[in-house]
């Protein structure tokens, strides 16, 4: 087993991408990849989430935002497009149906997993049973087009500190991993924050670790990976939280800082996506902390300036 040990997000990346370029070569469903099997990641800092890996890998920010709201909120609506068009070619009849929302929230139509985890850890702190389980064999069976990547999270509270594991069947390391990073640390952060715990280590095992051939070029032309200082502090009240995400989604006020400079980002990408280039730069810089410079680069890349157009990746989408 290959483990990575990492003080950031951006630490993590380029330790994966290191790792998954020298994989070995198969081809799951005609798909030339790098894959190297059983990886282990252990991350210290769980809240430095944002990477700028220059010049061929500038995550959309936007996009890590609105996909944690639309999965924490427990939704599989389409809104989630309007921030990566490329999801919906993994849709059946307009719907993701490996979305890892409903999962979350609600399990067979009933079950609030993270609800769960937070009530079985406020009365036994050492339990054991802190689950949430995201695989479903009686659905991705199926054969529909979307089936989760990600197994399940398991959370344990010890000396008051709380670690989250993650288990996931694959991870594609130069589309996935930023964005996948972002969610998971997000939801570490949160459910610490509702036990009252310090945000502890975030461990993450891979069953496969893999880069497409197809992306091989634009990974090895990455020069530096660089980690954005730490986000502002997330956590909130569990009264109330889906009310929170409903009012970022639209891009509401919350009074938290945190939760409103994610609202702006996605805010922001909407009026660049409509067109309102200007607007939608000057609503990024009413943003505090590293979301500001995520998106700044973002938009750099998607505009660049003339002298910067030759080396701008002109194939990659937001994912």
């Amino acid at each position: 087993m290959i483990t990575l040990t990492a003080d950031s997000v951006a630490e993590v990346f380029a330790g994966a991408l290191g790792v998954a370029r020298n994989g070995e070569r198969v081809s799951p469903r005609g798909m030339a990849t790098r894959e190297v099997l059983d990886v282990g990641i252990r991350l210290a800092r769980p809240r430095a989430r944002l990477l700028l890996a220059h010049p061929t890998r500038i995550p959309n920010p936007a996009f890590a935002v609105a996909e944690t709201v639309w999965i924490l909120s427990g939704s599989d609506a389409p809104w989630i497009f309007d921030f990566n068009g490329q999801l919906a070619q993994y849709a059946d009849d307009g719907v993701l149906r490996g979305a890892y929302g409903p999962r979350l929230r609600r399990w067979g139509g009933t079950v609030d997993q993270l609800r769960r985890v937070v009530e079985i850890l406020t009365a036994d702190r050492d339990s054991r049973r802190a689950l949430i389980q995201l695989y479903d064999p009686a659905r991705d069976a199926a054969g529909h087009r979307d089936v989760p990547c990600t197994l399940g999270f398991q959370f344990h509270l010890r000396n008051g500190r709380l670690d989250m594991a993650t288990s996931m069947r694959g991870q594609d390391v130069w589309i996935g991993m930023p964005y996948d990073l972002f969610f998971y640390t997000t939801l570490h952060e949160l459910v610490a924050g509702w036990l009252g715990a310090e945000l502890g280590t975030y461990r993450h095992h891979v069953g496969s670790l893999h880069i497409y051939e197809r992306d091989m070029e634009s990974a090895a032309a990455v020069t530096s990976v660089t980690a954005l200082p730490e986000m502002p502090e997330l956590v909130t009240g569990w009264d109330g939280f889906d009310d929170l995400l409903s009012h970022v989604q639209a891009g509401k006020a919350t009074g938290h800082a945190g939760w409103d400079a994610m609202g702006t980002a996605m805010q922001s990408y909407r009026l660049w996506k409509q067109g309102d280039r200007n607007e939608a730069r000057r609503t990024a810089d009413g943003i505090t902390g590293p979301l500001n410079e995520s998106l700044a680069a973002w938009y750099a890349k998607l505009s660049p300036a003339p002298h910067e157009a030759t080396s701008a990746p002109s194939t990659m989408g937001p994912r």
